[in-house]
């Protein structure tokens, strides 16, 4: 374990729990979230707020699993098996490599590979 696994590991804590305050509290308040391709999906943490509370407010089921990570000095690349998605437009399950940046404490970036 080291202080960057521990930071991801409470931001997954809190999106287990559905807590948005608790989750957005690991992120910085300009944190960028992009797809595979670069293109920003969610950008500073009142997009952060819209997103992650339609999808934690919707999703009573929501459930996440890491079945592999690796940690590479700031970066955190986690497997994710997300189910119970409830969110119109967006699929149940998800498998999808995400990759985390951490910079001053906090994630600074987050990509998701799908």
């Amino acid at each position: 374990m080291s202080v960057t696994t521990d930071l991801i590991d409470g931001e997954i804590a809190a999106y287990r729990a559905r807590n948005l305050d608790e989750f957005l509290s690991f992120y910085s308040a300009d944190a960028v979230i992009r797809d595979g391709d670069g293109n920003v999906l969610v950008k500073g943490e009142l997009e952060m707020r819209e997103y992650y509370g339609t999808l934690f407010r919707s999703s009573p089921d929501l459930r996440l699993e890491i079945p592999r990570r690796i940690e590479f000095g700031d970066y955190v690349i986690d497997e994710e098996l997300v189910d119970g998605i409830n969110v119109e437009g967006y699929p149940t399950k998800l498998h999808a490599a995400v990759v985390y940046r951490v910079k001053d404490s906090k994630i600074s970036q987050l990509t998701f590979l799908m």
